[in-house]
């Protein structure tokens, strides 16, 4: 690890290897509560930043409280209900792909970021007549849209009424597990959705637009996919590592591979660079689809807090590229790569995808 000044001035440890990431991430003295992460933050507040973790909002807090929230909606993500979805995550996929209609299309608008809303819909139980709202504002958070804290708002007031609704009238669908579970208020249910949302539809668009791309790259790369999707999946997490970097903050003091971190101090946690550790990923920069060790991957993190929706993501991941090659095998994209436009920002991530070849096989 190294030394770095953090974005607000304070100084702190920049982690960037495999062994250090996954150990930091495993270790219990060091903590994900988000008022610790920036000490130098605190007097000012700007935007709420270093406050406490909303009610709800677990991965900013650490145990008991964590662990509490985190029980109960990891229930919601058990094996039972993501062999329950996967007929209907085809099914989303499936009208996606119909109405990819034209010479050419926005992979991202058209696809990448429709699917992750639309089955966050079914888990959370939006009714279908409430679909295209919930996908507009969905759309405008994952774009970064100037109006992204108007579609918040809007979210959150759609929510509470959404909880309300359940309580009186409760179905087979995340929430309503939630309310039976009779520990959580209305602000703790409407955070934790809100949360799913966020954390779950921004990165798996992102994902699937940018591993579109980079399977595009080379044909080769389709057939390595087709043979093997599961292991492709894992590489390209693993090569993409969408997300850069996470914090943590020592609660005591902790020697991580032979630094010594004192007590409060923050320590950044390089997820690409770890991915790409060339001690545990041979030629790190190379694609290799069918590479055995990218299980060994970090981009939902580790430990405690490990990301609750990896199953799902992978799914939606696996369904989503298989599907798109077997209907458009012509697939390519419409302009030159220095034309692609990427996100700016902490999740990395496409503005737009055109492309076309949009003519079934």
């Amino acid at each position: 690890m190294r030394r770095i000044q953090s974005a607000d001035g304070h100084l702190g440890w920049l982690a960037t290897t495999h062994a250090e990431v996954r150990a930091v991430l495993g270790d219990p003295r060091f903590s994900a509560r988000q008022e610790l992460k920036h000490p130098l933050r605190q007097a000012v507040r700007p935007n709420g930043a270093t406050d406490p973790a909303a009610p709800g909002w677990f991965p900013g807090m650490d145990a008991p409280d964590h662990t509490r929230y985190r029980r109960m909606v990891h229930a919601q993500f058990s094996p039972r209900r993501m062999r329950q979805l996967e007929p209907r995550i085809r099914e989303i996929t499936e009208e996606r792909l119909d109405a990819m209609a034209g010479p050419t299309a926005d992979l991202v608008r058209e696809f990448a970021l429709p699917i992750p809303s639309l089955v966050i819909c079914e888990l959370l139980g939006v009714p279908y007549s409430d679909h295209e709202f919930f996908e507009q504002q969905s759309a405008m958070i994952a774009r970064l849209d100037p109006r992204v804290q108007e579609a918040m708002g809007a979210l959150a007031t759609y929510l509470g009424e959404l909880v309300r609704s359940k309580r009186d009238l409760p179905g087979d669908d995340l929430i309503s597990g939630l309310i039976k579970e009779d520990e959580l208020t209305d602000e703790e249910l409407v955070n934790i959705a809100l949360l799913l949302l966020v954390a779950g539809h921004e990165t798996t668009a992102n994902m699937i637009g940018l591993g579109v791309l980079t399977l595009l790259e080379d044909p080769a790369h389709i057939e390595s996919l087709r043979r093997d999707p599961g292991a492709a999946v894992e590489e390209l997490l693993r090569r993409l590592s969408i997300v850069g970097t996470i914090s943590r903050a020592a609660l005591e003091d902790v020697e991580v591979e032979g630094t010594l971190v004192a007590a409060g101090e923050t320590v950044s946690l390089d997820l690409m660079a770890a991915n790409h550790d060339a001690a545990v990923f041979d030629e790190p920069d190379r694609l290799a689809l069918d590479r055995e060790e990218a299980r060994l991957q970090l981009a939902f993190a580790h430990g405690p807090h490990l990301c609750l929706g990896h199953h799902l993501a992978r799914l939606e991941m696996r369904i989503a590229y298989l599907a798109l090659f077997d209907r458009f095998p012509g697939l390519r994209v419409a302009v030159p790569y220095e034309e692609v436009v990427f996100k700016q920002g902490a999740v990395r991530g496409l503005v737009e995808l055109p492309v076309t070849g949009l003519r079934a096989g």
